[in-house]
């Protein structure tokens, strides 16, 4: 049975928030209360960061507050509350070990054994269909820079490139043995060169019969339909399924900043009208090319998710593709993801975890996303409100 897209409310906070107990959705509503000042939000990180390096005592507070709002837990265990919880409302969970900002070699080996055992977790768990990894956590980024600019290689270099091919190759191998998905994280554009080479590679070796791999595209940059497109035909070519994850992105500010003080040709989009073309019309791509493509719908754009309901219908396809993912990241657009599984359509839920101190810096960029999306904090605020209000609540 098809439904357009319109056919669906996300405006109902009943459903978005029917597990969510009343002094939760108080404390979220303070969360994104503090998001929307702008002082806190610009100073709270450097704060934050001064008082972890200080060793203050402040990993509890942070623990109750944001990282309980946008992570699953410290451990994988930890997780499965949380895990759990969505399964019984029809929601997947996609395991994200985001630790981020280590460099040294014993750290990149920590993190590739981390997504194995998240692999091997998740092959006995129907609720985690998908794994996710930056390749900045398996191997450094100079040497990501030095490949994506063509430059030479160092014998160094060259042992540590094997590395990270290492990793990332069994990390691809495990995931297709135990049938648990793989989704590889875009980063900044100057290195993305190097990882899309990755994934392709990786496409090519496990995508032959269903998808497995999938690459992240960022709609923000003026050059990703098109290289969306080539990507397909070349994989198509090869007799390989092009799995895509599609999403606006994440570094607008940086990318604009480096461009800027380098002096080359920025490469992000001129507006948001242009992405939210091209990431409409990526939506459609694959939706076109199903048959030897996959789609993974990243996106808290009510109107991008409308259109991507209408294309289902469009196309015939059912609501439960098992090709086509909407998904949003934990203890973001509820109103989205909860009114999506109800409807029946498969939905993911991205779930962060690891050290509280060693993830600040995606909390963090959970903050400024939130003040740099247009109205998104806002939009939260008042959903939380309204139901809220509908429960009695003020």
């Amino acid at each position: 049975m098809s439904v357009s897209g319109k056919a669906i409310d996300f405006n109902n906070t009943e459903i978005a928030f029917k597990s969510v107990s009343t002094p939760d959705l108080l404390k979220a509503k303070i969360i994104f209360q503090t998001f929307g000042n702008q002082f806190l939000v610009t100073k709270g990180p450097r704060l934050l960061k001064w008082a972890l390096e200080k060793h203050l005592p402040i990993s509890p507070m942070v623990r109750y507050t944001i990282f309980n709002q946008f992570c699953g837990g410290v451990t994988i265990d930890d997780c499965m509350k949380r895990v759990k919880e969505l399964d019984a409302k029809g929601i997947r969970s996609i395991l994200d070990y985001s630790v981020e900002g280590l460099g040294r070699d014993e750290d990149f080996e920590d993190s590739f054994l981390e997504m194995l055992r998240v692999i091997t977790y998740a092959a006995y768990q129907k609720a985690i269909p998908f794994i996710v990894f930056k390749v900045t956590g398996l191997g450094p980024i100079a040497l990501l820079e030095k490949i994506s600019q063509n430059l030479p290689l160092s014998s160094k270099d060259e042992q540590v490139a094997t590395e990270l091919r290492r990793r990332i190759f069994e990390i691809c191998d495990s995931a297709a043995k135990h049938n648990v998905r793989v989704l590889i994280d875009a980063e900044e554009s100057w290195i993305q060169d190097a990882i899309d080479a990755i994934a392709f590679e990786m496409m090519l070796t496990f995508n032959k019969e269903k998808p497995i791999i999938y690459n992240t595209v960022q709609m923000y940059r003026h050059d990703r339909l098109a290289y969306l497109q080539k990507t397909y035909q070349d994989l198509k070519q090869k007799k390989c399924i092009a799995a895509f994850k599609v999403v606006r992105g994440a570094y607008m500010e940086k990318e604009r900043q480096r461009a800027m003080q380098l002096g080359y040709q920025d490469p992000i989009q001129p507006d948001k009208v242009t992405t939210d073309r091209d990431f409409n019309a990526a939506l459609s791509f694959c939706l076109e090319h199903i048959d030897s493509a996959a789609l993974f719908a990243g996106t808290h754009n009510e109107e991008s998710t409308h259109y991507l309901i209408d294309l289902i219908s469009k196309f015939k396809l059912p609501r439960n593709h098992p090709r086509i993912e909407f998904s949003q990241l934990l203890g973001m657009s509820d109103n989205l993801s909860f009114n999506l599984a109800h409807a029946g359509f498969n939905v993911s839920k991205y779930v962060p975890y690891g050290p509280v101190k060693s993830v600040m810096p995606y909390l963090i960029r959970r903050a400024e996303e939130n003040t740099s999306i247009k109205g998104q904090a806002g939009r939260e605020l008042t959903l939380i409100n309204a139901e809220l209000l509908r429960r009695g609540k003020k």
